[in-house]
């Protein structure tokens, strides 16, 4: 190929995604034209209007997806959490690149840790499974809903509108923030979104530009996502209550966290599995069936009011 369209969000961590993205295809192929174009989602048109109320599910992949099916570009970059399990007829998931550190952090004022926060603290987030597992582990605590991209986040926490925020360590390694953190979350305290800090490189079905992605796929994060979104995808997908999942490879083995709460943390049922990586996705469904056995069940019948995938800013933290 002489020249490669990428589509991507506006945030400032999307365009640093896709920018690693452009600059490891220029890297490898000296002489290959890459732009850049950026494409407004409605996730990122309706920033007051309250995302269940938009559509949920896929309101920050919807709009770059359309335009991949009219070919008006050629690649897609997402925050792999953002895209749901099920992918549009026509359409791939070309290459995962190797993900950044997929953990939840804490970025408080004078940098105290989770524990040391004072009773009543304003603890801005705007994810439903961040809400669910903090409350659950400082029910003290006052979780207050916060939307924006990762500057706008830590310009309230500057400006004294909260006492400590709750981002994806993944969002500000890639627009150079980590300095900011206060603590790593332990997945015992806060497990992660499915797929958080992994990358997902979309593209039309046998398009020419899968064989020029195929060097910056990496198989042992994409086993890992595949354990994630199949605990996910067992729930229901989009299923409406806060759900986390993280997977780690060791040699030929997979081991998967997941949970599902209520929205104050009130219920909150935890598991872990382990297994061939080969076996991954079956995995991760394996322990969503076990979760859904002690009770789970009764979570997901209640519907909350959204889950992970379908709330806030994906892809900006």
């Amino acid at each position: 190929m002489k020249a490669i369209r990428i589509g991507t969000r506006g945030s400032a961590l999307a365009l640093a995604q896709a920018g690693w993205v452009r600059q490891k295809l220029e890297e490898r192929y000296p002489g290959l034209k890459v732009e850049t174009i950026t494409i407004k989602t409605s996730g990122d048109r309706f920033l007051n209007t309250p995302i269940k109320a938009i559509g949920g599910k896929g309101i920050f992949v919807k709009e770059i997806e359309e335009a991949l099916l009219r070919k008006e570009i050629d690649l897609a970059v997402h925050s792999m959490k953002d895209l749901p399990t099920e992918i549009p007829l026509g359409l791939t998931v070309a290459a995962i690149p190797e993900r950044e550190d997929p953990r939840d952090v804490l970025v408080s004022v004078d940098h105290k840790p989770l524990k040391d926060l004072p009773s009543g603290a304003r603890v801005g987030t705007g994810s439903l499974r961040r809400r669910a597992q903090i409350l659950h582990y400082r029910p003290d605590l006052s979780l207050l809903s916060i939307r924006g991209n990762i500057d706008t986040r830590l310009k309230k926490l500057d400006q004294g509108e909260v006492d400590a925020l709750i981002m994806a360590m993944a969002g500000l390694r890639r627009i150079g923030q980590e300095d900011r953190v206060s603590e790593y979350l332990s997945p015992e305290i806060c497990l992660s979104a499915v797929a958080q800090g992994a990358l997902g490189l979309e593209t039309r079905d046998g398009d020419p530009v899968i064989d020029e992605l195929e060097f910056l796929h990496h198989l042992p994060t994409a086993l890992e996502v595949s354990a994630e979104r199949g605990f996910l995808k067992r729930l229901g997908g989009g299923c409406q209550i806060p759900v986390g999942a993280c997977a780690w490879m060791s040699r030929d083995q997979i081991r998967l966290m997941g949970v599902v709460a209520d929205v104050d943390g009130r219920k909150l049922f935890k598991g872990e599995i382990s297994g061939s990586a080969g076996e991954a996705e079956q995995l991760g469904q394996e322990l969503a069936e076990r979760l859904l056995r002690k009770g789970a069940d009764e979570v997901l019948a209640l519907g909350a009011f959204t889950s992970e995938e379908t709330t806030l800013d994906h892809g900006s933290s």
